[in-house]
């Protein structure tokens, strides 16, 4: 991350964004209860990943996300996990949803200098960005799956700000682990705008 977007993480206002990341988590954790098998190998909008790889994310990056709040060095936590079986991936966002909601129990963590990929941050600044994530690739998922899950627009408006905080330049480089941002129509719904604001599109089956 610029300097730029650092010192806006640090002038951001203190918000407590662990009531929106606790209902982040609840829907990550319905649309992952969604998925099939046969799901696993499809294509999600992170070019990158097929389903199973963003799963393994996203639960690697909740683990990541709740050694930091235990005060631990979560840049240590390789953001992603191994061994988890097909069937098996509810129960494991289960359990690392369980851990990380009880990391950030203590109001102390807020104001915490804590570090995470972008920089050294206040913990109110480092879990909103975690919200960002959150949001976004459940998003990734709900499309990979065909959208079988509602997903709530308040969580999108917020993690949008965040994004916007974390991201201001909508050009990104080689170092930035998200593309340029799309264009987006002016009526586009909050998850759209935070997908192209993060360089994603819908897939095609659904564009």
């Amino acid at each position: 991350m610029n300097t730029h977007a650092t010192e806006a993480h640090r002038s951001a206002p203190a918000v407590d964004p662990r009531p929106v990341y606790a209902r982040a988590t609840a829907q990550a954790a319905a649309v992952i209860a969604a998925v099939r098998p046969e799901r696993l190998a499809g294509p999600t909008p992170c070019a990158e990943f097929d389903a199973r790889t963003l799963l393994s994310h996203i639960v690697g990056g909740t683990l990541r996300i709740a050694v930091v709040g235990e005060g631990g060095d979560g840049l240590a936590v390789r953001p992603f996990v191994d061994g988890v079986a097909d069937d098996a991936w509810p129960r494991a966002y289960a359990e690392a949803r369980a851990r990380v909601l009880a990391a950030w129990e203590p109001d102390e963590r807020l104001t915490a200098a804590v570090r995470v990929p972008w920089g050294e941050v206040p913990g109110h600044t480092g879990l909103s960005g975690y919200v960002m994530e959150l949001v976004a690739h459940t998003w990734d998922l709900n499309e990979a799956l065909g959208r079988p899950v509602e997903l709530a627009d308040e969580l999108a408006e917020f993690a949008l700000s965040a994004a916007h905080r974390a991201l201001p330049d909508p050009e990104r480089d080689e170092n930035t682990p998200f593309a340029a941002a799309r264009e987006v129509a002016g009526d586009a719904d909050a998850h759209t705008r935070l997908a192209a604001w993060l360089g994603r599109a819908p897939l095609a089956a659904h564009a």
